[in-house]
């Protein structure tokens, strides 16, 4: 099966660099496109490499961004009973640690009365930059997110409505409406589909939407990117996206505006490991590539239990 492939810069730049304040997120193989008992995987692009590496239980413990011959980042992860405990992102530049942009993320899990997650982000240099604690209720759902920093203290806060086979998940910071998902199923005549809706707010009015259909194989058949109209009040649609997949693998990817019409094909290369895993992506026509070099835990062996 073959998920759209989302630039593996972007993954990495929002989860250490998260816009807003997010759920504590642990990365696995299958975040990255990969099937299997990976180990390493160099991802070479015409923008960059990038370097990820995971232990035997799949879960991302070191990640290395090279921007060229002296500067570079290096994440490492570090797990405790299969929860994340504790996050480095050092930055080098000219060879040299930059303790200013370098930070710690040490999380600590409290699980009484109801699960709470408290992130504590701290530069190299001792500077305290912030803390996150992260509420959770009963059903695991994330409800709050108190965020303190030099600059105050913020709220997001998350609540969760159900209406037959929907589930809407909207968000606010500090009481205004941010962020809504709404995630149902649509029934075609032999498929389930799964459809997320997300609307995006500013001060609480309506201002962008897209729609996401997946495939009964989690493959993403279509995106469609709304604008909100404030003459009309209604959502206008801005394009869209159609994708192609031949025996679960993206063929092409079809993007439609009122007035244009543009196609990009993909070509990928298999590796030859009883995982499977693309070793190539070639997107035409503009010819941008992608390169993975793939490293595998030997099958025969017993997994440990995550320390590191």
């Amino acid at each position: 099966m073959m998920k759209n492939y989302v630039p593996i810069l972007l993954i990495l730049f929002l989860f250490v660099f998260p816009l807003r304040s997010q759920e504590v997120r642990i990365l696995t193989v299958s975040d990255y496109d990969l099937n299997g008992k990976v180990k390493t995987c160099l991802v070479i692009t015409d923008y960059g490499r990038e370097l990820f590496e995971f232990n035997e239980t799949g879960l991302l413990t070191k990640t290395v961004t090279q921007y060229n011959e002296s500067d570079q980042d290096i994440t490492l992860y570090k797990y405790k009973g299969g929860e994340l405990v504790e996050k480095r992102m050092e930055s080098y530049k000219n060879n040299v640690l930059d303790e200013a942009t370098s930070m710690a993320n040490f999380y600590t899990l409290d699980t009484i009365p109801r699960r709470r997650i408290v992130e504590k982000i701290i530069s190299y240099d001792k500077d305290f930059l912030e803390q996150q604690e992260y509420q959770y209720n009963d059903f695991g759902q994330l409800t709050k997110i108190v965020t303190s920093s030099a600059g105050g203290v913020d709220e997001t806060t998350f609540e969760y409505t159900p209406y037959k086979d929907e589930l809407t998940k909207s968000i606010f910071n500090n009481g205004i409406l941010e962020k809504s998902v709404r995630t149902s199923q649509r029934k075609t005549k032999d498929r389930l589909q799964k459809v997320l809706l997300t609307k995006e707010f500013i001060d609480g009015e309506p201002n962008t939407a897209q729609e996401e259909i997946f495939d009964d194989n989690d493959n993403l058949i279509s995106k469609e990117l709304f604008l909100y109209d404030l003459a009309t009040k209604k959502f206008a649609s801005q394009n869209k996206q159609l994708h192609y997949y031949s025996e679960g693998v993206l063929q092409k990817v079809v993007t439609e505006t009122a007035t244009t019409k543009s196609v990009e094909e993909y070509i990928f290369q298999f590796d030859s490991s009883p995982a499977k895993n693309w070793v190539k992506q070639i997107i035409t026509p503009g010819n941008s590539y992608t390169t993975r070099v793939i490293n595998y835990y030997p099958e025969d062996k017993v997994a440990e239990t995550p320390n590191n």
